[in-house]
């Protein structure tokens, strides 16, 4: 007799495929479909913060109903079979854990938030001995495999890293675009990898050794893409203490080198010894200094740093080892790396401002940000709804309804759907701050970088120029590409004089 009745088999994979999928994109949407049937609730595209709906999916209770009594049936069965076949093992074992999952999700989720604000009160981790007798529950049967990836500890440690990472994801990345969406996407896999199972299996004590690049425009969180991966990392579960081996708050530490000289940037990195420089007054730590596997350093602006610290770094990279200045003896580096750069490093490489062999070290797992533009692609409900996001941090849940709509109206009218938003999202949020305080926002004139040829061919289509004014634009023109009054002035058939009175200098700027 089969663990799994015809029926059950279809809605056991269905659901083995829902737990294995990433949850930021439509795949997700379409397999909770296909569990539900007709009792599946409508929604967005995506699983993103909304403006009136914080995240609620209201398909998650229906999802763990049907999975309790289809687990329960199976486990029955189960426990009736001597030889079941190996292929309906697999698929109880997934459908076991999608169960525990969700039996202990909203325990992981009120402890993460709680620790978020402690104004609150911290409210303490689920049971351990509870979720390790639901553990041999189900997992202990004898004809089930004895894995080390089923161990209760590394189940426990593992189901506290998916509550965080899709917490701190979904909290930090915002947007309903599909943009956001797959950037949402993009950190969970940065995180999780695209194949959940062998991250269980093999992957969740290697992922330290992968680098993790963050690029995109200034102002459209870069910072909170780092930090939601560096929260969100394996930390295990120590049974006999029955505790973490880690607190998961204090294993982030970004720092901004773009702040730092070459001197300092050196010193915060890898520390230093007492007398190494002038001022090195003392021994200091870097942030480098003895990090273990489960903590992340977040290099912000790795594009600003001097080459020879990034020699420096790279050697980080490819041996876990640095000296600090003034000391002979080496230093081990075990976390994780992750740094961000809003220049286009292929460009930076070109012009031997950053090393190519530092680059080919970071860039196997690349996270990109879009620019707000992107995001909302010309979708005013988009915007109205990023507009509401940001006014509820700023006015909290009472106010921020009507806010919204001043804010929005004010945006459509005075910048238009279409306008670009060059800050992107910090200015976003300025603009909020601006209209919540002055009821007036003014964007900053952005600098014109086209070069003269550019601007004369964009003027002349306009027809804006008098025949005064083209003249001078296209004798500062033809100047900027010579050099040269005189050349200018063979060039042009002109007079060498009249060339100098035309160039108008602001032009040259």
């Amino acid at each position: 007799m089969p663990i799994f009745r015809t029926e059950d088999h279809e809605l056991a994979a269905a659901i083995g495929t829902l737990s294995s999928t990433n949850p930021f994109l439509e795949d997700r949407v379409r397999a909770e479909r296909q569990v539900l049937g007709d009792e599946f609730v409508p929604g967005k595209r995506v699983w993103a913060v909304e403006a009136n709906l914080l995240g609620d999916n209201p398909n998650l209770a229906r999802l763990q109903a049907r999975a309790e009594e289809l687990v329960a049936r199976a486990r029955r069965r189960l426990v009736e079979q001597r030889r079941p076949r190996a292929t309906e093992l697999l698929l109880y074992e997934e459908l076991a854990l999608y169960v525990l999952f969700y039996r202990y999700e909203k325990r992981f989720y009120d402890h993460i938030v709680s620790t978020d604000d402690p104004r609150q009160g911290t409210m303490d981790l689920p049971s351990y001995r509870e979720f390790s007798e639901d553990v041999e529950h189900f997992l202990g049967i004898d004809t089930l495999r004895r894995a080390e990836d089923l161990a209760p500890a590394h189940l426990f440690a593992l189901f506290f890293q998916l509550r965080r990472a899709f917490h701190y994801i979904f909290r930090h990345i915002l947007g309903g675009s599909m943009a956001a969406a797959r950037v949402r996407a993009a950190v969970w896999e940065s995180i999780l990898t695209c194949d959940i199972r062998r991250y269980r299996r093999q992957l969740y004590d290697r992922m330290h050794e992968t680098s993790t690049l963050v690029t995109g425009p200034s102002g459209t969180g870069k910072e909170l893409v780092a930090s939601a991966i560096g929260l969100s990392r394996y930390i295990p579960f120590d049974e006999s203490a029955g505790a973490f081996t880690d607190d998961y708050r204090r294993t982030f530490h970004p720092l901004n080198l773009s702040a730092l000289s070459p001197t300092l940037i050196e010193s915060e990195l890898f520390g230093h010894r007492k007398g190494a420089f002038t001022g090195a007054v003392a021994d200091r730590t870097g942030h480098l200094d003895g990090k273990p596997a489960s903590h992340t350093v977040f290099l912000d602006e790795i594009g600003e740093v001097d080459v020879s610290i990034q020699l420096k770094l790279l050697r980080v990279l490819q041996s876990r080892e640095f000296h600090r200045p003034g000391d002979s003896a080496p230093r081990r580096f075990e976390g994780k790396i992750i740094a961000a750069t809003n220049r286009c490093l292929a460009e930076e490489i070109g012009a031997g401002r950053f090393r190519s062999d530092l680059y080919y070290r970071l860039c196997s797992d690349i996270v990109t940000t879009p620019s707000l533009a992107e995001q909302i692609g010309g979708d005013p409900e988009e915007l109205r709804n990023l507009i509401s996001l940001v006014c509820r941090r700023a006015v909290g849940d009472d106010e921020h309804a009507p806010l919204t709509g001043e804010i929005f109206d004010w945006v459509i009218d005075n910048l238009g759907p279409t306008y670009p938003w060059p800050g992107n999202m910090r200015e976003l949020s300025q603009c909020v701050q601006n209209l919540l305080i002055h009821r007036a926002y003014q964007p900053l004139d952005p600098i014109d970088r086209a070069s003269p040829a550019e601007r004369l061919a964009r003027d002349l289509a306009r027809g804006a120029l008098s025949a005064q004014e083209l003249l001078s634009r296209y004798c500062t023109m033809v100047y900027v590409e010579t050099g040269s009054y005189s050349e200018t002035a063979r060039r042009l058939g002109l007079d060498r004089r009249t060339v100098r009175a035309k160039i108008d200098e602001k032009l040259l700027d």
